[in-house]
């Protein structure tokens, strides 16, 4: 028998990897996350590592994508890109009922850098 944790789990890995709610894993309060849609148009999303205690859900999420258009300042390079995200997920009766989300661009930024 599954754990409600495990079966937390579940439920969040199907919602990242679903590819119908790309908006909903780009909405955070970053205030160039609007520009992440239009700069990586072709962005995939992968759990990388998730917990889970009671009904709160962490991920750390892999995104991969292309440079094809303006992010930060940045004209688009052509460069695959992996960007990191972090995800809180709370989940009650099995459904998600809030989730946030925050991006390392301490990560991206550099990818993005003439060589």
């Amino acid at each position: 028998m599954k754990t409600v944790e495990q079966k937390h789990i579940e439920i969040v890995t199907a919602f990242i990897e679903a590819a119908g709610i790309r908006s909903e894993l780009d909405r955070t309060e970053q205030f160039f996350a609007e520009q992440l849609g239009e700069a990586f148009t072709d962005r995939h999303y992968a759990v990388d590592e998730i917990l889970a205690q009671g009904e709160k859900v962490t991920a750390r999420i892999a995104i991969t994508g292309t440079h094809q258009g303006a992010f930060a300042g940045k004209a688009p390079t052509g460069r695959s890109v992996k960007i990191t995200q972090f995800r809180e997920f709370r989940v009650v009766d099995g459904q998600i009922v809030e989730n946030r989300g925050w991006f390392d661009t301490g990560t991206l930024l550099p990818q993005l850098q003439a060589n």
